[in-house]
């Protein structure tokens, strides 16, 4: 069978989508296009409700006065222009927008463990497109990023809590394959000892974690290699099964896997001079270390698509607003 082009074409398309076809929308049977759905509103709500909508759209952009009407809404100055230009972030990354969007409306009916497959299946799939092969040529060739003398990852147990700090301050704690392994180590000890009641993220230095380390990226032997790494072999899975125990103390930058490992936690502090954003699908890429599991099930899938998306940076208050935080308070560098 030959599949023509514009099959293949269409796909790669953001609709946008304003108040006069809410109505319309909401009816269709056709809950999920295919392509990514921006919709904007000047405020009015339409006669088959917000949920109808938020069914049919990967996010709504509205005034900021009805931004919690509904979780699919983002305030927005200029609704209009914010919708345009979220469309204009999908065009320039066609292929990881739409697999995103794809991930996200699926990842919230199911389990945590099967959104997390879910999510690594898509991730490995992007690792072999042609948007992560020109982020990289862009980036061009890096060495390997130094070893240290330090422990990566700090254990340290005081009665029934448990507390596990990031400890490579000189690297903003990037989530290289050395820390992801030593702090995989120490979650093991908290999934295997159920007397630790509590257990504690940090992060040492000026950052709680700037995202996974750029110099290790493309350097996964294949992407069938690196979905177990990031399932099997990773922090994601063993978070979600402490969550009830876990609170991730957050300050300074939290890029990427600094904020997607630690929505999987069941309390987040952050810092009130926090920098939260998920800059993923600029690179050809999705968020792959629980952001599309963790996230959405706190701020909901359309608000997630926004951060990924737009790559956009959100503070401490914004995060309380939506719920990725549950407390605004200093948090002192480890």
């Amino acid at each position: 069978m030959i599949v023509p082009a514009p099959f293949i074409a269409a796909p790669f398309v953001a609709d946008v989508c304003d108040d006069a076809l809410w109505d319309r929308l909401a009816w269709s049977p056709d809950k999920h296009s295919g392509h990514v759905r921006i919709g904007f509103t000047t405020g009015a709500a339409p006669a088959t409700g917000w949920p109808a909508v938020g069914d049919r759209c990967d996010v709504v952009y509205g005034p900021a006065e009805i931004e919690n009407t509904h979780p699919a809404i983002v305030g927005a100055d200029d609704p209009e222009s914010a919708a345009h230009e979220l469309a204009d972030h999908v065009a320039r990354n066609p292929q990881s927008a739409t697999i995103l969007a794809g991930v996200l409306r699926t990842g919230t009916e199911v389990s945590v463990r099967q959104a997390l497959d879910v999510e690594s299946w898509a991730y490995s799939t992007l690792l072999g497109g042609t948007e992560f092969a020109a982020w990289l040529a862009r980036r061009g060739p890096r060495p390997l990023p130094p070893t240290s003398a330090a422990a990566p990852v700090l254990v340290d147990r005081d009665g029934t809590r448990l507390t596990i700090t990031l400890n490579r301050p000189e690297r903003r704690n990037a989530f290289g394959a050395a820390l992801r392994d030593a702090m995989v180590a120490a979650l093991d000890v908290a999934v295997l000892d159920d007397s630790l009641t509590e257990v504690h993220l940090r992060g040492a230095g000026p950052a709680f974690c700037a995202g996974g380390d750029l110099d290790e990226f493309g350097t996964t032997p294949d992407p069938v290699i690196a979905h177990f790494v990031r399932t099997a072999g990773g922090a994601g899975v063993r978070l979600a099964e402490i969550a009830d125990r876990t609170t991730a103390f957050l300050h300074g930058a939290c890029v990427g896997a600094g904020i997607e490992l630690p929505g999987l936690a069941g309390r987040i502090v952050v810092d009130p001079r926090v920098a939260i954003r998920l800059p993923e699908v600029g690179m050809g890429l999705i968020p792959g270390a629980g952001g599309t599991v963790g996230i959405p099930r706190r701020i909901g899938r359309w608000r997630t698509f926004h951060l990924a998306t737009s790559g956009t940076s959100i503070g401490a208050q914004t995060a309380l607003a939506w719920g990725l935080a549950d407390e605004v308070a200093d948090v002192a560098p480890a």
